[in-house]
């Protein structure tokens, strides 16, 4: 059987914002993350990327295994990887690089370990934050090939790591998520993988017909349309978390949120406020260059969001100015829009009795983000007729 080359896992990487306090670096440790693909196949590409960076990044080991309980990995299932032949090798400013092919079987939904050695600093410039899924981090020493390692700390958060390549049959394809920390799962379960993404992956697994489709999660938290600030603006990074990745042949966008929300509050200041109609413009672009390429494009409804927000001042982001530009951009989306399908994520997400808030049963407690259920229930209300 012929077969391609398909990412199976991503994390979008993005700049380190200040407020977000992340990790200086990583000094002469062992970082070992942890990611779940969706489809499996038999052979595996790494890529470990700097895009953020303003110095290279030396690695003198990496390995990839099947992942155990707390850091360790399955026994006997840690291979090596290397770059060009090399167990060594230096990301620059601004790149990433991917590993050599490794023959390894994959099942669908395995849970890989893959981790990194430097015996100097390795500075973290760029990371994709708040990615619910632990990251064990060691005392100094190279741990890469070890079936156990001795823990200094663990985060949230990816780092280098940002796609997991799979050799699947060449009848595999791709569908992009594409979104904020909704689509990034944000209120999720940590270590659980209860992103709507990942239970579409798993509907897929389940009809004949969809088993061979890959589910990338490009989600970014507080990622925006037009304005950079965590994560470069969509607009900017569409071709880089979209458009490079071959094999995609379905997008879903679910992103605008923050445009609306952050402006006059302390995220964002008063010079960032867009309308809708920018909005609009924004999506509209998205549409045509996902067109261009020939990817099917599902565009979806914002999620309601009154109520206090932890963290928030005078009880939340919400005022009526913002919920109407909510609304213009929702009527545009159901009513105007050019993609080739819609999701109404409003209509299914929001409280019956008060729609300008999300369903009790659904709100992880910020009254933005969705819990567990809500975003099995988002995975759910998908028509799969959309991947035909």
């Amino acid at each position: 059987m012929s077969k391609r080359w398909i990412a199976s896992w991503s994390a979008a990487p993005m700049n380190v914002w200040g407020p977000d306090a992340p990790l200086p670096g990583f000094y002469g440790q062992t970082v070992r993350e942890i990611a779940r693909v969706s489809i499996g196949g038999s052979g595996i590409v790494v890529r470990l990327t700097n895009e953020y960076g303003k110095a290279p990044i030396r690695l003198d080991a990496a390995s990839v295994a099947y992942a155990a309980e707390h850091g360790g990995v399955e026994p006997l299932t840690s291979r090596l990887l290397t770059f060009g032949g090399s167990r060594a090798i230096t990301i620059p400013p601004g790149a990433s690089v991917i590993s050599d092919p490794l023959e390894m079987e994959l099942r669908s939904f395995a849970r890989l370990s893959v981790s990194y050695y430097g015996k100097g600093f390795i500075p973290v410039e760029t990371h994709h934050f708040e990615a619910q899924q632990t990251a064990y981090i060691s005392v100094p020493d190279d741990f890469s090939s070890a079936g156990e390692m001795v823990v200094l700390q663990t985060t949230t958060s990816h780092y280098l790591l940002s796609a997991i390549y799979v050799h699947a049959a060449t009848s595999a394809r791709a569908v992009v998520c594409f979104g904020d920390s909704i689509t990034d799962g944000y209120g999720a379960s940590i270590d659980a993988d209860r992103r709507w993404p990942d239970v579409l992956a798993e509907r897929f697994s389940r009809v004949d017909g969809l088993r061979e489709i890959a589910v990338i999660n490009q989600g970014i938290g507080g990622n925006r349309l037009l304005h950079s600030c965590r994560g470069s603006r969509a607009v900017q990074r569409f071709d880089r978390d979209v458009l490079s990745y071959a094999g995609v042949s379905h997008l879903v966008i679910l992103l605008g949120i923050n445009d609306i929300v952050w402006p006059n509050t302390v995220l964002a200041g008063p010079q960032e406020v867009v309308n809708a109609e920018e909005m609009i413009a924004a999506y509209q672009q998205l549409v045509a260059r996902a067109r261009l390429s020939g990817l099917k494009t599902m565009l979806c409804t914002l999620l309601p969001f009154e109520g206090p927000t932890p963290g928030s001042s005078k009880g939340g982001y919400y005022t009526t100015a913002k919920e109407g530009i909510r609304q213009a951009v929702n009527h545009y989306i159901r009513n105007d829009s050019e993609a080739d399908a819609i999701m109404d994520f409003d209509e299914l997400m929001r409280d019956p009795t008060h729609p300008t808030r999300l369903r009790l049963d659904y709100n992880c407690g910020d009254h933005i983000h969705p819990n567990d259920a809500g975003y099995r229930a988002m995975a759910e209300a998908i028509d799969l007729s959309f991947m035909d």
